[in-house]
């Protein structure tokens, strides 16, 4: 089903992201030992930020630096630890132009994030510390609220949901009321299913095949599906079984159906693969649009 964005930009600090004439692509920079598909490559910020002007070079709109791996089972990080991991390297991004989102769920490393430059915060559990909050109503940062179910330590033991689609959707407009009316503006906010996060195999393609219903919901809708397990699931069932790495075309195909149904932004690991994927799907949607 071809659907419109809700909103035609997302704010972000001091400027507006334009998703009128093509979907966002947000390039993920893992700045962790332990993520799912790239952790320990780029731990030192020079290979971190060579990483992230590089997926800039290639046309993500966004870099999203995150040093917490949020995969599941993973440890947590104490703050300190992903302050040291991830400003050095927002600010060197920042001071190359770049729109840096930072992938956290502690306030004090959005606060240090955002005083170095970080223009998002993309945050796994929805601004659940009212602390957090307060940091990005006061900065005027762009959010996003993502949901899940549980933990990264618990969330994939025995997820269960009724209609998975309905229940994200209600978790979502309830959670973007609340930090509205806890001081964040309603044009920063972007929303996330988490596919992958507190989600049977089949309740992430439900959510992939329900992406109009969310994206209708009324704000700019993220999309998060790069190498994760589900497509190595299909893949295997398909005869091909793969590694993280190789599920880029997998991820591809994704990225064309998130963008059929009205996502604003795509987050992913390979932008060159992403980016041709969604430039296709932008238009022939926006032809579907013309026609209509």
């Amino acid at each position: 089903m071809l659907t419109e964005q809700p909103r035609k930009g997302w704010t972000i600090r001091d400027r507006v992201l334009s998703t009128a004439d093509h979907t966002l692509i947000m390039g993920i920079v893992n700045t962790t030992p332990d993520s799912f598909s790239d952790g320990g490559r780029y731990t030192a910020v020079e290979a971190a930020v060579a990483h992230g002007l590089a997926l800039w070079s290639q046309g993500a709109d966004i870099v999203d630096v995150g040093g917490e791996s949020t995969r599941p089972g993973a440890e947590p990080v104490a703050e300190i630890e992903e302050m040291s991991r991830v400003v050095p390297v927002v600010r060197d991004l920042v001071a190359q132009d770049v729109v840096v989102s930072v992938d956290t769920m502690k306030a004090a490393v959005a606060n240090a994030a955002i005083a170095a430059g970080a223009h998002i915060i993309n945050d796994v559990t929805a601004l659940a510390d009212p602390e957090m909050v307060d940091v990005c109503a006061a900065s005027g940062v762009g959010v996003v609220l993502m949901h899940m179910q549980g933990d990264p330590q618990t969330m994939q033991a025995s997820p269960e949901y009724g209609d998975v689609v309905a229940e994200v959707s209600s978790f979502l407009e309830d959670r973007a009321q609340n930090v509205i009316g806890s001081g964040v503006d309603a044009s920063r906010i972007c929303i996330d299913p988490g596919i992958g996060f507190g989600k049977t195999f089949d309740n992430n393609l439900e959510l992939l095949s329900g992406v109009d219903r969310l994206a209708g919901i009324g704000y700019p809708l993220l999309v998060g599906t790069s190498r994760k397990g589900f497509l190595g699931g299909i893949l295997q069932d398909a005869g091909f079984p793969t590694t993280a790495e190789q599920r880029d075309p997998a991820t591809a195909a994704t990225v064309a159906l998130a963008v059929d149904g009205g996502a604003s932004v795509v987050r992913v690991h390979n932008v060159g693969h992403a980016l041709q994927a969604a430039r296709t799907a932008d238009a022939m949607v926006r032809a579907s649009r013309r026609r209509n």
